[in-house]
Formats: C-alpha cells, structure tokens, sequence
C-alpha cells in the first residue's frame, strides 16, 4: 500500500470498455503523478491508501480490469512531513 495525495481528476472520454464509468484521479506519490482508480470519491487535497498489482485490479471491481493503482480508502488525518518535523 501507499500513501499518496489526490491532486486533481482526471478526464478522459475515450476510454476501453469496463473503464467507462470508473472515476480517475492525479496522485501524487512523493515527486511522482500517477493516475490512479478512484473506487471511494476523494477530492483534491485528500491523503489517501492506494492499493496495487493484482491487488489494485480487484479493488477497482474485477481482477481482469486494467488498473495498476487504486484508490482503497481516505485518510482522515495525515500531517505533512513538513508538520512532523516542526513537532
């Protein structure tokens, strides 16, 4: 699992089949932006649990569906490192 931030939804109307009605988002793994299942309803600014592998596909409803990461659950509080660090 990994904990990333929801930057902001992604768009795209032309998709394959069985990814039509899944909700997208930008996450932001450390420097990195990734795209990522949305199966629980974040918004930006939100600190999320994102699943992966066979793991990610099977939270995102089949174990055939084409997703390498998934959004699991919202996290109800996350301090930045930065807060950690003050503390």
């Amino acid at each position: 699992m990994k904990i990333c931030q929801i930057e902001r939804p992604l768009v795209s109307t032309n998709r394959i089949p069985g990814l039509e009605h899944k909700h997208l988002q930008v996450v932001r793994d450390g420097r990195s932006l990734l795209v990522a299942v949305d199966a629980v309803g974040c918004v930006p600014g939100d600190w999320v649990i994102c699943v992966g592998s066979s793991a990610a596909r099977e939270a995102a409803g089949s174990k055939e569906y084409p997703s390498d990461l998934t959004i699991v659950g919202i996290i109800d509080h996350w301090p930045p490192p930065e807060a950690e660090e003050k503390a």
